[in-house]
């Protein structure tokens, strides 16, 4: 049994017209119940819910401001998750709707939820069907793209493949609508990806992707250890029974720790806290906490549980973290040890700025 995390963009949902093409989902679902028949468990990052919305709306393209879009994603999702569970029922499974922001998994309580409803969820025989929380999320803690966002729930599923299927059946060496562009079968790492054009938009008008997007998720997945495949939608059952198909990104690094991967890839900062060359040290080689006493100064304006970027004297950020003070309190306490701190203002005071275990170190 192998637990698959699956991403459908948009453009492969819907009609050209931009409403919800039913005959394209079903598809889809009869491919990924085939999997769960096969003993796989699936779960589903799925796109689709602004552009679900467009037709109902009278829109005939993706707005381009937030307010729109949040109200296309509210009528949207429910038709979207509606036709999943109508499809999903007709092969005996049910599904369960997971939208998430940003904000939900990098702190500390809401990410340690996120997994817990999802391990239970998968328990339970359910199909999580996961998207952005568009309707709710602000511009400041948005995934930016379901292609990272399905990277990271990778992770957090502990998945032991990541699927992104496309509307192209893999990358190419060049423009795949170009004579002479070759599928790239393997990735191994970045040397196969160097001279590659991947930054190109995508060609829908009502997805948000491209290869660009794609790359990175991989990048993320295969870095903490989950081999990626891309391919196109229609060969999503080729993809899900282990036939060669698409592009096959090969893991480069190890499994890290759920949280701090969310932190690096899925978190915008408030603010940075400048550092000193010790301090650099500190974390860098000694992997220890940071202290007030290494910090010169504060950029930003944040609180106590707010990811932050942690820049050294260079000006080159080196770490990510989450703070344990507002950014009002530590200029008062730069430079300080934390035994004259809790001497003079209280033991609340000898706490870190930012504690090993809620740091990630690039």
């Amino acid at each position: 049994m192998s637990r698959i995390v699956v991403k459908v963009g948009s453009s492969s949902l819907t009609s050209a017209g931009g409403g919800l093409d039913g005959e394209r989902v079903d598809a889809l679902v009869d491919a990924l119940a085939a999997a769960r028949g096969r003993g796989d468990e699936i779960v589903l990052v799925s796109s689709g819910a602004i552009a679900a919305g467009l037709a109902p709306l009278g829109l005939g393209r993706r707005p381009r401001d937030l307010a729109t879009q949040q109200a296309a994603a509210s009528v949207g999702q429910g038709a979207l998750i509606g036709r999943y569970a109508e499809r999903f029922a007709g092969h005996g499974l049910v599904v369960g709707q997971v939208l998430l922001t940003a904000d939900d998994v990098t702190r500390r309580s809401h990410y340690r939820n996120a997994y817990q409803t999802f391990a239970r969820l998968l328990e339970l025989g359910v199909v999580p069907i996961v998207n952005e929380n568009d309707t709710v999320a602000t511009s400041e803690i948005r995934f930016g793209d379901n292609d990272r966002l399905a990277a990271l729930v990778s992770h957090l599923v502990h998945a032991d493949l990541l699927v992104l299927l496309s509307d192209v059946d893999g990358l190419y060496d060049g423009d795949p609508h170009s004579d002479g562009a070759r599928i790239v079968s393997d990735v191994h790492g970045e040397d196969d990806l160097a001279g590659l054009d991947i930054v190109r938009p995508s060609a829908s008008a009502i997805g948000t992707g491209g290869m660009v997007t794609k790359v990175e998720a991989a990048r993320i997945a295969t870095g903490a250890g989950i081999p990626v495949l891309l391919t196109s939608t229609p060969h999503a059952a080729d993809a899900l029974e282990g036939a060669a198909t698409g592009t096959r990104f090969h893991p480069t690094g190890r499994r890290r720790p759920t949280r701090l991967l969310w932190l690096a890839h899925a978190s915008d900062t408030k603010g940075a806290v400048h550092l000193d060359a010790g301090a650099v040290r500190a974390l860098v080689v000694r992997k220890a906490s940071l202290l007030p006493a290494g910090i010169t100064g504060v950029t930003g304006t944040f609180v106590a549980g707010d990811p932050v970027d942690l820049v050294g004297p260079d000006g080159v950020m080196i770490a990510r973290g989450m703070v344990n003070y507002d950014s009002a309190e530590l200029p008062s306490l730069l430079g300080r040890s934390t035994r004259d701190l809790a001497a003079e203002l209280g033991a609340q005071y000898e706490r870190e700025v930012v504690h090993r275990d809620d740091m990630m170190v690039f």
